[in-house]
């Protein structure tokens, strides 16, 4: 509201007040905009956040008096800086052009800017639209995410820009084609193990190389062996059972003789246990070794076995 409760004056009736202020123009003599040849500013700058933007108005030596404003506020007015923002500097004040420029642009700077001048004793203007483009930005998106294998999982994926992004999600695999979303959710129900590793959130909006972040999705899933061969000996010689096993996280193996489990260290005997699977190795092979072998694998989730037999030759 202004002074006295009165509604604020219109944005029209303000710049209007600004140029009769400016070329003292009496009251009762209407400014006028477009019904001329000049002045004449460019129809649209477009710029990136931060660079710099330059606003041209052309003119002609029938023009005495020239300004620019920014909605209702008077940038400058001949030679004469009539704002205090530094960033806005003065380029060419001729006989055919009145310019200044921006720098280091910023998204409030976007708007109507105006080119007022005096000629035949009236007040005429052009208008230029500022439009300011920002390059996308992810602000927001999900952390990396462990889940057993049949629940559902939802990504997010916030971005900013201007205009604004597009927002892809991929997955980052060989068996992968193409998109799995082009929204800034993810929803993945029923997930299985082929569908665990990183996934890509891209955002795009022409105005710089798109932004992109990963997520890591762990899909858990009890073990599964996926090998465990018998194995023939001879008296006498070196012998090895493997088993092979694929889990996240991790399986731990266990070795047994019937139902005797085998331990660590034991005379003859090692267990070598790695990340997928498990050697037994027998260094000398008696006849007291063959025999049938269980493999067991297991992890929170679950457990699994396999039988292999150690025979003679």
């Amino acid at each position: 509201m202004g002074p006295g409760g009165r509604p604020p004056l219109p944005a029209r009736r303000l710049l209007a007040l600004a140029l009769r202020l400016l070329f003292l123009v009496p009251a009762g003599v209407p400014v006028r905009s477009g019904d001329a040849a000049f002045p004449k500013a460019m129809d649209n700058v477009t710029v990136r956040q931060g660079e710099s933007a330059t606003l041209r108005c052309s003119v002609d030596n029938r023009v005495t008096r020239v300004a620019w404003l920014n909605r209702s506020s008077i940038l400058y007015a001949g030679n004469d800086k009539w704002c205090l923002d530094p960033r806005v500097v003065l380029l060419a004040n001729t006989k055919t052009q009145y310019s200044i420029q921006i720098q280091d642009v910023d998204v409030y700077d976007e708007g109507p800017y105006t080119c007022s001048v005096q000629t035949d004793n009236h007040p005429k203007t052009s208008r230029v639209h500022l439009i300011v483009q920002v390059s996308p930005k992810i602000t927001e998106i999900s952390s990396d995410i462990s889940i057993n294998e049949g629940g559902n999982v939802s990504l997010t994926c916030i971005a900013t820009g201007r205009p604004d992004p597009t927002i892809t999600w991929r997955h980052i695999s060989p068996k992968a084609v193409g998109f799995v979303s082009e929204d800034e959710y993810l929803e993945i129900t029923g997930i299985t193990r082929e569908q665990s590793g990183e996934y890509e959130c891209s955002a795009s909006n022409d105005v710089a190389a798109p932004v992109v972040q990963r997520v890591k999705v762990t899909v858990n899933y009890p073990p599964y062996i996926s090998d465990a061969k018998s194995t023939g000996v001879p008296v006498g010689q070196k012998g090895i059972l493997q088993c092979e096993a694929s889990a996240v996280p991790s399986a731990e193996f266990q070795w047994f003789k019937d139902d005797k489990r085998l331990a660590e260290g034991q005379k003859g005997l090692k267990v070598e246990n790695e990340a997928f699977f498990s050697r037994l190795t027998f260094f000398n092979v008696s006849e007291q070794d063959y025999g049938n072998y269980t493999c067991v694998a297991s992890n929170q989730l679950g457990n699994t076995n396999a039988s292999m037999i150690l025979y003679g030759e």
